[in-house]
C-alpha cells in the first residue's frame, strides 16, 4: 500500500509541475476579478495531473483484475470525457450547456455499466444523478486554495476504507495519493489551480468510486452508499443551498460568482483557515463512519441527516455574517 501511494503521489506532483510549466507557456492564467476569490494571477489546469494518474491506475488495475476491467474501462472513459471538455474549456471558454451535455453523457455511461452488470435500478439511477451532480459540485467548490483537493483526499479515504471491491479501494487510494501530490502546488499558496480539467473530472471520479464501491459491497449496497454520502455533506450543502438561493433570486445561476459560503468566509478569515475548517468538518464525518457500521440502518440515516443539517446551519450562519457586514447579500 505504501509503495502504491508513493508512486501516485509522485505522479501527481510531477504532473502538476509539468502542467504549471505548460500553463505558463500557453498563458493559461486566471486573472483576479470580482467573480473570483484570488488576488494574484495564477495558472490553471493542474488537475490534469490527478486525472492522468487516475487513468494510469485504472488501466493497471483493469489489467491486474480482468473481471473488473469492463467497469474500469467505462470509468476511465467517463473520466476522460469530463476531463477533455474541461481541458478545452481551460484553453477557451465553452458554452456551459455543451459542458453539461458531456457531463451527462459520462454519467450515462457510468449508469449503463452498472445496469449492464446487473445492479439494481435504484443504484443505476443514483449513479447517473451522483455523477452528474458531483462533476459540477466539485467545479463549483474549487474556488479557494486547497479546498477541492483536500476534500478529495478525505472522501477518497472514506471510499478506500468503507467501499467494497478491491479494485475500487485501490483506485480510491490512487486518487488520494495523486491529490496529495497536487496539494503542495495549491496550498497554502496557490502556484496553480486545478482548472475545469481537474475539478469536474475529480467530481466524476468521486461519484464513480462511491457508486462502484457501494455496488461491490453487496448485499449492503444501500448501507454503503448512505455511509459514503456522509463525507460529502460540506460540499453538497454549500453548493446546493447557494444554487437554490441564486435560482430563487432569479440570477444567472450558471455564471461564475463568489456567493458560496466558503468564498464568503474566505473574504473574512482567509483561504487557509477556511480550507482547514472544511477539512476538520469532513474529517470528523469520515471518523464518525466507524461508529455506525454495526448499528441499525435507521440510526445511520439519522446520523447522516445530522451532518447535513449541521452543514446547513453553518452555511446559514456564514451567509448571515456576510449580510450583517454589508456584503454581497445586503
Amino acid at each position: 500500500m505504501g509503495s502504491w501511494i508513493a508512486i501516485f503521489a509522485a505522479l501527481g506532483a510531477a504532473g502538476t509541475w509539468l502542467a504549471r510549466a505548460y500553463a505558463l507557456r500557453r498563458n493559461m492564467v486566471d486573472e483576479p476579478g470580482e467573480r473570483r476569490s484570488h488576488a494574484v494571477a495564477t495558472p490553471r489546469g493542474g488537475g490534469i495531473a490527478i486525472v492522468a494518474a487516475l487513468l494510469v491506475a485504472a488501466i493497471a488495475l483493469g489489467l491486474r483484475f480482468p473481471s473488473y476491467a469492463p467497469k474500469a474501462l467505462v470509468f476511465g472513459l467517463g473520466l476522460s470525457l469530463v476531463a477533455a471538455i474541461g481541458w478545452v474549456d481551460d484553453h477557451r471558454p465553452l458554452s456551459p450547456w455543451l459542458r453539461l451535455g458531456v457531463h451527462a453523457l459520462a454519467a450515462a455511461l457510468l449508469a449503463f455499466a452498472l445496469w449492464h452488470g446487473g445492479s439494481p435500478n435504484w443504484l443505476v439511477l443514483a449513479a447517473f444523478v451522483l455523477a452528474l451532480g458531483l462533476t459540477n459540485v466539485w467545479n463549483f467548490m474549487d474556488g479557494i486554495n486547497g479546498l477541492a483537493a483536500s476534500q478529495t483526499v478525505l472522501v477518497a479515504l472514506a471510499v478506500a476504507w468503507m467501499g467494497g471491491g478491491e479494485v475500487w479501494r485501490w483506485l480510491a487510494l490512487a486518487l488520494l495519493a495523486a491529490s496529495l501530490g497536487f496539494l503542495p502546488f495549491n496550498f497554502p499558496r496557490a502556484r496553480i489551480f486545478m482548472g475545469d480539467v481537474g475539478s469536474g473530472a475529480i467530481g466524476f471520479a468521486v461519484a464513480g468510486l462511491i457508486v462502484l464501491g457501494a455496488d461491490a459491497a453487496r448485499p449492503w449496497r444501500g448501507m454503503t452508499l448512505a455511509l459514503l454520502l456522509i463525507p460529502l455533506a460540506a460540499f453538497m450543502v454549500d453548493s446546493s443551498l447557494t444554487l437554490l438561493r441564486r435560482v430563487r433570486r432569479g440570477e444567472r445561476w450558471w455564471t461564475p460568482h463568489t456567493q458560496h459560503a466558503y468564498q464568503v468566509w474566505a473574504r473574512r478569515i482567509g483561504h487557509a483557515r477556511v480550507t482547514f475548517a472544511y477539512a476538520v468538518f469532513t474529517g470528523l464525518a469520515v471518523a464518525s463512519l466507524s461508529l455506525v457500521t454495526e448499528v441499525r440502518f435507521g440510526f445511520m440515516l439519522c446520523m447522516g441527516a445530522g451532518w447535513y443539517i449541521s452543514g446547513a446551519f453553518f452555511w446559514w450562519l456564514i451567509q448571515r455574517t456576510e449580510t450583517g457586514s454589508g456584503g454581497a447579500d445586503s
